[in-house]
């Protein structure tokens, strides 16, 4: 979420729609993305982040899997393909309580009381403060979007007496489905859990009245990513990109062992806490994140157009979307330009599924070999071969900075499934042990080392020491 919508940033009107980019095809530089609402900032964002699409994978059966890989070829569809984008936004408009304009006139009036009904059927009621006029002194409206606007506030007594803080109000006249009242919920239910990261906005409250919803958070006050972006002509050098995506992998490792994917990571949901150059960023708006756990799938399709996984288009994924997010967040910051685009929503997810990033045009190839080797391990389109956020701080295009590892989610699920292996397989895994590379080598002591084992070796409780699993997780 964040703004961008009054940039004017120019894009290649010939750019052939699904095509991977060859050196024949203009580069396009790093774009507003498809969004939603900045509680933080208080900007107004692009309105195509998408929620929730009862349309099954964009990718038809049958179809070959990969004729993008070839520069200038066109797709080759045997029926016109279906558009991902109109049901996906259908869908999006429900979760908004926003119906499509009806084609034969007004609605009756008998359809609008049935409407009406409903609305009061709905159970509105949040149990959060009733005293947010009490404690806040509302400022200016700073930003509106789909869900609500932002305002500027000031604290009035308490903890946060005369410190300014950001405000997202949700109207509840908007909340018209269960589905959007339930969002709220989870927004605000993932806010108080996650708790403890520099890199994390911190939430204070949450109030509401008979009207609204007040959820108050800290103001970051730097700008967006995007605009740092922008500002510096759509590039940053390896040494500053590597300072950005160490931040970004920090967090969302940290998320992701809360078990809390985001969902809609981008450069317009970082926002830097203050002006100066050296200041630290926030990830912001968790509106489309959800709670899952270690071997779980999600199937809902939710986020923002350029930054989606090829998994989440096929409904089927867990925490490795994000880290394609961060993948894309990653080749913009060395480059300035998408990996994945199109002119059209439905062209981009064809892109996303078939097409190979490029790294044969400027500036690829003064680009250090291990800072590709690291986009590539992040933008693998199988899922299964994608880094983890902690893996990704472990690789050698950022090992010599100066940052901790965390602990990895993963490395629960791998000693979980070890526990539950046969005989044969521990013999198995055993000798496949001895070709573990210099670098699994290297963030598997450091995960080793995170869970401070006693005698030398890892137990149950290591894991809840480190509150990576529950009080009532077992490993059989």
């Amino acid at each position: 979420m964040g703004h961008c919508c009054s940039k004017n940033v120019s894009v290649a009107d010939n750019e052939p729609t699904g095509r991977q980019q060859s050196k024949h095809s203009p580069v396009a530089p790093v774009p507003p993305s498809p969004s939603t609402t900045d509680v933080h900032s208080g900007k107004e964002t692009p309105a195509n982040s998408f929620s929730a699409s009862p349309l099954q994978s964009p990718l038809p059966a049958g179809i070959a899997p990969s004729p993008a890989r070839t520069p200038g070829r066109k797709f080759r569809w045997p029926l016109p393909p279906p558009s991902p984008a109109k049901p996906i936004m259908a869908a999006l408009r429900r979760r908004q309580g926003r119906e499509a304009k009806p084609k034969d006139g007004p609605i009756p009036e008998e359809h609008q009381g049935d409407q009406v009904e409903a609305d009061r059927a709905l159970d509105k009621s949040f149990g959060y403060g009733k005293n947010f006029g009490a404690k806040f002194e509302l400022g200016k409206e700073v930003g509106r979007g789909h869900f609500g606007h932002t305002c500027w506030a000031k604290g009035k007594k308490g903890q946060l007496k005369g410190q300014p803080v950001a405000v997202k109000i949700i109207a509840k006249a908007k909340m018209t489905t269960a589905i959007a009242i339930e969002d709220v919920r989870r927004e605000v239910k993932i806010l108080k859990a996650l708790s403890g990261h520099k890199n994390l906005v911190r939430f204070y409250d949450a109030f509401e009245d008979a009207n609204n919803v007040y959820i108050v958070m800290e103001l970051c006050e730097g700008g967006e990513l995007l605009d740092k972006i922008l500002s510096r002509g759509g590039r940053y050098t390896e040494g500053d990109a590597k300072t950005i995506v160490v931040q970004i992998l920090s967090v969302t490792a940290f998320c992701h062992l809360q078990g809390v994917v985001h969902r809609d990571l981008k450069p317009e949901n970082f926002l830097f806490t203050t002006r100066n150059e050296d200041a630290p960023m926030k990830v912001i708006d968790f509106g489309l994140s959800d709670f899952i756990r270690p071997d779980q799938r999600l199937n809902d399709i939710v986020g923002s157009a350029y930054y989606v996984a090829p998994e989440v288009l096929h409904r089927s994924y867990s925490l490795e979307a994000d880290m394609w997010s961060i993948g894309v967040i990653t080749y913009i910051l060395l480059c300035g330009s998408r990996p994945f685009w199109a002119r059209t929503e439905s062209g981009i997810f064809r892109s996303v599924l078939r097409a190979d990033p490029n790294f044969n045009d400027t500036p690829w190839p003064a680009v250090s070999s291990e800072a590709k080797d690291f986009l590539k391990r992040l933008l693998n389109k199988d899922h299964r071969k994608r880094m983890t956020a902690a893996q990704a701080l472990t690789h050698p295009w950022l090992r010599d900075e100066k940052h901790d590892v965390p602990l990895d989610i993963l490395i629960y699920k791998l000693v979980k499934s070890y526990v539950r292996a046969t005989p044969f397989k521990h013999a198995a895994l055993k000798a496949l042990s001895k070709a573990i590379t210099e670098d699994e080598l290297y963030y598997l002591r450091a995960q080793f080392r995170l869970l401070d084992p006693k005698h030398g070796y890892v137990s149950l409780d290591n894991f809840r020491t480190k509150n990576a699993v529950g009080p009532h997780e077992k490993f059989n």
